[in-house]
């Protein structure tokens, strides 16, 4: 359906960059602060909504999808000194409310409700933090999306807020001191300028005492060397030590340094100093410390370091290496509950403390399980299971019995006998297998011409999950495929998974994406003109470069707040943070591979693209938004063909994070309506 465009400002505007001349004729769209921005925003949004509701389907798809997102959700309990909190959503509010009850008997309390914060749902309870008695809960709150954070003090019983305020938090939980009396957390300095586009350097981590200003904070650690690295501060079960994460952006590979917390004139010792290797504190037993770490372990394993002779041959390894993914750790009623990926789904498998083999927990199918918290000497805790067509269910887990129970079961309209999910693999372009996911009603027919949404992600060693997604049961409903990608540059083979797809390697993503999309039509499951691929982030910079390089093979194409100037991305916010998995544009041999694939420098004028709807918001201090604003308004000038290329910008809304139910319904419906509306 052909549509007019607004006129966009298009600059001679050029850099040389080693060498080379790179044009960038939306330079301009970076000043978020413009009338002339703010202008062209209001018109693509005036034209995206327009076009969307022309069609009546969108109404239904909004209808359905609101009644089958109104059901009971329930995160699983966690304990703190005898006490259980919890989050709930009653189906339709914006945001979750944390709740708590003196037994698994009593009566539910509410805690903190983010939805009494603001009237439209965007200002969200972004961390939260309680205190080892229980007594005291350290909340963030974010706006509108955004990663920075402010945190207050909340006294559990009476639910009164103290006067402490801490500002200017990004990137950091909260971790309470042994005695309850104030907690570490990390912060940047108060930006310069635009809080939101500066990027951020100098992490600094901190102590915060109640009662006190956050002035009067006490300066824990700080590297005036080290601009890009970043501590995350944990105090152990024991109150004995302060843990300092260190991270250097988005490197899997961390540093671990700590504080004796019991000897006033302690220094900060360093551990673990070197980078070499991704390390999780587990837990400790005095100077003993479990580790999970993929140090001379590509799929991760569990090692014993005691800090009273901590050279590596000294090392005690408790838990080998398995041919799955040891994802998680959880150290409960003296054991270790080991959460495994077996081809991108969830097995748990539990160890005593010397290691050896304690059983396996069943779970109900093919999914994800999250949860597990607890105390080491807990003998109980609380997991929940969910998979592409199973809603999230919340069990009661007996460590002594091993007996699961059902503690919160949801209730949805819908019938999960219904549909059906497979596994399959397919071989990429250089030959590696990769597992790809179909999920679909059992009755429909693969005739070769199914609509079929295909997902994926592929970056920073993140898996990703086997979920359940209302949107995803309303495609399905409507007799779509949900198909979703396991690719490599994510976290779902360990550590040769991922450097398989990051920096020089980063067109294996695209490969492996492209050859999911092959495999989906040469199988018989759909056709171009009805394949849908979608991707959020490092996601959205999949589609962005999959939708350049193959056109022709795509019906519909949906990035979501996607990094598409590949050759900019490091200038902003915390973008620098991804140079270990992206290379940097600075560097001449990384800048050759980046730019062979950054969307935004792709687009060919004349060629016929597919009809795309690229969506960001305006908020997004993550992926700064004008990442979309210039590669949206790039491909509707080029476009040769007659397919539509729309941008839909969300307002007061950022990365994703905490986004108001309203708006995700608005915004899945706004999808599904788009691709259905431009299938041929």
């Amino acid at each position: 359906m052909p549509i007019k465009v607004p006129e966009t400002k298009k600059s001679d505007f050029f850099e040389e960059i080693h060498g080379h001349k790179i044009a960038d004729p939306y330079r301009w769209m970076e000043n978020l602060e413009s009338e002339e921005l703010r202008a062209w925003i209001d018109a693509e949004n005036a034209l995206t909504f327009d076009f969307l509701e022309r069609f009546p389907l969108r109404k239904n798809i909004r209808e359905r999808m609101t009644e089958l997102w109104n059901y009971e959700k329930m995160s699983p309990p966690f304990k703190r000194h005898g006490r259980y909190f919890y989050f709930f959503n009653d189906g339709l509010q914006n945001q979750d409310v944390l709740y708590w009850m003196e037994d698994l008997e009593g009566e539910p309390i509410v805690l903190i409700d983010p939805n009494t914060l603001s009237d439209d749902g965007t200002v969200a309870l972004s961390g939260a933090a309680l205190s080892h008695n229980g007594r005291c809960l350290a909340y963030g709150i974010s706006d509108a999306g955004s990663d920075w954070q402010t945190w207050r003090i909340r006294r559990v019983d009476d639910g009164v807020d103290l006067e402490d305020t801490i500002e200017w938090v990004k990137f950091s939980g909260a971790s309470w001191d042994k005695a309850n009396e104030g907690f570490y957390y990390s912060r940047y300095d108060a930006p310069e300028g635009d809080a939101l586009k500066q990027a951020n350097y100098f992490h600094k981590l901190y102590y915060h005492k109640m009662g006190t200003t956050q002035s009067e904070d006490q300066l824990i650690y700080e590297r005036p060397d080290q601009k890009e690295w970043g501590f995350d501060g944990q105090v152990t079960e024991d109150g004995r030590y302060l843990i300092i994460y260190v991270w250097h952006g988005t490197a899997s590979e961390n540093a671990v340094f700590y504080l004796d917390l019991a000897d006033p004139s302690a220094e900060v010792v360093e551990l673990l100093p070197d980078f070499d290797a991704e390390y999780v504190l587990v837990g400790n037993d005095d100077t003993n410390f479990y580790f999970k770490t993929d140090k001379d372990a590509p799929q991760n394993r569990m090692i014993l370091i005691d800090t009273a002779d901590p050279d590596p041959g000294a090392w005690i390894e408790l838990v080998p290496e398995d041919a799955d993914k040891l994802e998680y750790v959880d150290y409960v009623g003296e054991r270790f509950i080991c959460t495994y990926l077996h081809h991108a789904a969830h097995q748990v498998r539990i160890f005593k403390t010397d290691g050896m083999p304690d059983g396996e927990l069943s779970l109900p199918g093919l999914g994800m399980v999250m949860g597990f918290s607890g105390r080491s000497d807990d003998p109980e805790t609380f997991y929940k299971f969910s998979s592409f067509t199973t809603p999230g269910t919340v069990y009661h887990f007996d460590l002594d019995t091993r007996e699961s129970r059902v503690f919160k079961a949801p209730d949805l309209s819908f019938d999960p006998q219904n549909y059906v999910t497979d596994q399959v693999f397919y071989e990429s372009k250089d030959g590696t297998r990769v597992p790809l996911f179909i999920s679909h009603h059992k009755d429909i027919e693969i005739d070769g011409g199914t609509p079929t949404y295909l997902y994926g992600y592929g970056g920073f060693n993140i898996p990703i999950s086997l979920a359940f997604s209302v949107p995803n049961l309303v495609w399905m409903e409507m007799g779509g495929i949900y198909a979703q990608a396991h690719l490599r540059g994510g976290g779902e083979y360990g550590r040769e998974w991922h450097e398989g797809g990051m920096k020089h390697n980063k067109q294996n993503v695209f490969d492996d994406f492209i050859g999911a999309a092959e495999y989906l039509i040469e199988q018989g499951y759909t056709r171009t003109e009805k394949l849908v691929i979608g991707g959020r982030s490092n996601g959205g910079l999949l589609v962005g470069a999959c939708l350049t390089q193959r056109p022709d093979l795509f019906g519909v194409c949906l990035p979501n707040v996607g990094v598409m100037d590949m050759l900019r991305f490091h200038k902003f916010t915390i973008g620098w943070a991804w140079v270990p998995d992206y290379g940097s544009p600075d560097d001449p041999e990384d800048f050759d591979y980046i730019r062979a694939y950054s969307p935004y420098h792709n687009i060919k004028p004349g060629v016929a693209y597919p009809p795309t709807m690229v969506m960001t918001g305006d908020h997004d201090d993550r992926v700064f938004p004008a990442h979309s604003f210039k590669f949206g308004a790039a491909l509707q000038a080029a476009q040769g063909g007659e397919a539509p290329v729309l941008i839909r910008i969300e307002t007061r809304a950022g990365h994703g994070a905490g986004k108001p139910t309203a708006k995700l319904i608005e915004e899945f419906s706004d999808m599904w309506t788009f691709a259905l509306a431009n299938m041929v």
